[in-house]
């Protein structure tokens, strides 16, 4: 039995890494080629969330500049454009480093800082191959630095609809105890991920006309309960916990525009179908 349970998550790992080593990917990741909807999304929901979420920071944290990671960056978009915000907005990034399991991504994000950050802030970002499941140790042998110089470290980490793979193959309490470890004191941990109350998802869809159990379960998408439960397992004060959004990421401009207009609405008849959970986390001084 648990060597057929291996078998099945060795081949649900390797379609995974066809997906997200394939030239769709590339172009579903990155800023030019993602959609209208990612980026409304980047200028405002996900931006005001993430700020709001830094200004939790205790004042002594990032004195020097505040230390960022992104984990299952894909194309590096989402990094990017918070690292421009960021200076924009007058705070002093020190360093901000994406990783991902697919070097295909991890390799096309490092072109898109190349074009999209100025030479400062180019110079203070980087990326690294590194699965969620694995991601103090993975990080720790492709930057070169000892587990104990990365630990206690980071002030701000998201992640952005990726979680739910560590929860498809019941790693999530493995990803959060490394998020943890990885955070400084006082450090938060903002997620953004699918929201299996949401109706209309293609891939469920899809899956579910198709009919078969194993595309579903490969289509697990987690509960926000599901969501917040390892990171208060790992220790975290959990700071913020709710749906949100109503815009696809794949949305054209007048989709985008109609939504925005419909979410007031929305949020008050039927927020918990909202396309997405978000979940704020803080490790405790």
């Amino acid at each position: 039995m648990a060597q057929t349970m291996e078998l099945n998550s060795l081949k649900e790992a390797d379609s995974f890494f066809r997906e997200y080593t394939s030239q769709e990917a590339i172009l579903k990741y990155t800023t030019a080629t993602a959609g209208f909807g990612i980026s409304y999304l980047l200028d405002h929901d996900y931006k005001t969330v993430y700020l709001e979420a830094i200004k939790c920071l205790p004042r002594q944290l990032g004195q020097d500049g505040i230390r960022m990671l992104e984990f299952g960056c894909g194309g590096g978009m989402n990094l990017l454009h918070l690292v421009s915000v960021l200076s924009r907005n007058g705070f002093n990034v020190a360093s901000a480093i994406g990783t991902d399991f697919s070097p295909v991504l991890i390799e096309a994000a490092n072109k898109e800082a190349e074009s999209y950050l100025t030479q400062g802030e180019r110079s203070r970002v980087q990326f690294c191959v590194a699965k969620n499941e694995t991601l103090l140790e993975d990080m720790s042998a492709r930057l070169g630095q000892e587990l104990s110089k990365l630990e206690n470290s980071f002030h701000f980490i998201i992640g952005v609809n990726t979680i739910r793979y560590c929860h498809r193959a019941g790693k999530q309490l493995d990803c959060a105890r490394d998020i943890f470890r990885l955070l400084a004191p006082g450090g938060v941990c903002v997620l953004i991920d699918m929201n299996n109350r949401f109706p209309a998802f293609r891939s469920a869809l899809k899956n579910k006309l198709r009919g078969t159990k194993k595309q579903e379960e490969e289509c697990y998408v987690p509960s926000l309960e599901e969501y917040t439960a390892p990171f208060q397992q790992a220790g975290f004060k959990v700071v913020r916990r709710e749906h949100f959004c109503w815009i696809p990421h794949s949305a054209g401009r007048f989709m985008t525009a109609f939504l925005h207009a419909m979410s007031p609405g929305l949020n008050m008849i039927a927020r918990s179908r909202a396309m997405r959970p978000l979940v704020a986390a803080k490790k405790p001084l």
